[in-house]
C-alpha cells in the first residue's frame, strides 16, 4: 500500500467570481494531476479550497493555474 500525503490549499482571489469562470476555475484545478477535491463556497466567492496529493503537485502549481483563469490571486493557508 502506497501512502499519499495530502494537503489542503485556500486561495483568494481579488474579486469575486461569476458562474462561468468559477466553472473554468474548478475544470481548470482539477486536471491537475494530484487534485483530490476542490471546493468554492457560494457564500464566499472570491475563495477556492483545494486538496491535493503533495507527492504529485505543489500548491505553486495550483496558484499558477488559478492566476491564469481568474488573474490574480494569493494563496492564504496552507
Amino acid at each position: 500500500m502506497t501512502d499519499i500525503s495530502l494537503a489542503d490549499v485556500t486561495i483568494h482571489i481579488d474579486k469575486s467570481t461569476d458562474a462561468d469562470t468559477r466553472k473554468k476555475l474548478e475544470s481548470g484545478v482539477r486536471i491537475i494531476d494530484g487534485v483530490v477535491s476542490v471546493h468554492m463556497p457560494e457564500d464566499k466567492t472570491h475563495l477556492i479550497l483545494v486538496e491535493y496529493d503533495t507527492s504529485a503537485t505543489s500548491s505553486s502549481h495550483i496558484l499558477t493555474m488559478v492566476k491564469e483563469i481568474a488573474g490574480h490571486a494569493e494563496m492564504i493557508g496552507l
